[in-house]
């Protein structure tokens, strides 16, 4: 493998599901936020959709957003098909149920009467609902980093919605898939590893603002 293809693959691993994460996060932070701070009928059966969304195989979200994108779908005239396009929003789709648990399990450990206070104090049910951010702060940069490792480290949505076209859409993951099947599997592993460095280096900055807080 060139130095060129391998850097290509890091760059797109790092463009799409950095952009992934950041579109699900500013979809599930404010979602988690509305789900831990009212109570409502449906909040249970939301809930389980959500952790059942989590569970999902990422090859039949790939599926999905195939037949969704595809020329005959419904959204095929957008031509996002094999492009890194596609392959942000079936990540966004993915990581979404996962950054929404997360921050919901994060929002709902805040004391209630963090809210409460400042709409005592004179602030806007904006500036409270920032108040209440702020003090899960550092759980909810944990639920985007978990998203985040989710997303990079995924290979069924990047195979079908990528279509592993090179210098284009292939990232580390369909790379690795691509030299183990050709029987490269030095350059297999060599990729593994850096996936497996790029993890840790997540884990890293989490246990840093774990340590930070406390």
């Amino acid at each position: 493998m060139i130095v060129r293809e391998l850097f290509s693959a890091i760059w797109v691993s790092l463009k799409v599901s950095g952009l992934a994460a950041l579109v699900a996060s500013l979809l599930a932070v404010p979602a988690a936020l509305s789900l831990s701070s009212r109570e409502f009928r449906a909040k249970r059966a939301v809930l389980l959709i959500v952790q059942t969304w989590m569970a999902a195989p990422t090859v039949v979200i790939g599926l999905l957003f195939y037949f969704l994108l595809g020329r005959t779908g419904p959204f095929g005239s957008l031509g996002f098909l094999y492009t890194q396009n596609a392959m942000a929003i079936g990540e966004t789709f993915l990581i979404f149920p996962l950054i929404l648990g997360f921050s919901y399990t994060a929002l709902s450990q805040v004391d209630k009467r963090a809210r409460l206070t400042a709409l005592t104090l004179g602030a806007s049910p904006a500036q409270a609902a920032r108040a209440v951010l702020r003090e899960a702060r550092f759980p909810l940069i944990v639920a985007v980093l978990a998203g985040f490792a989710r997303a990079i480290s995924e290979v069924g949505v990047a195979m079908m919605l990528g279509g592993n076209i090179r210098f284009e859409t292939r990232n580390i993951t369909t790379t690795i898939a691509l030299e183990s099947a050709k029987g490269r599997f030095s350059s297999a592993v060599v990729l593994g590893t850096l996936l497996l460095i790029l993890t840790l280096g997540i884990n890293l900055l989490v246990n840093l603002g774990i340590r930070s807080k406390d």
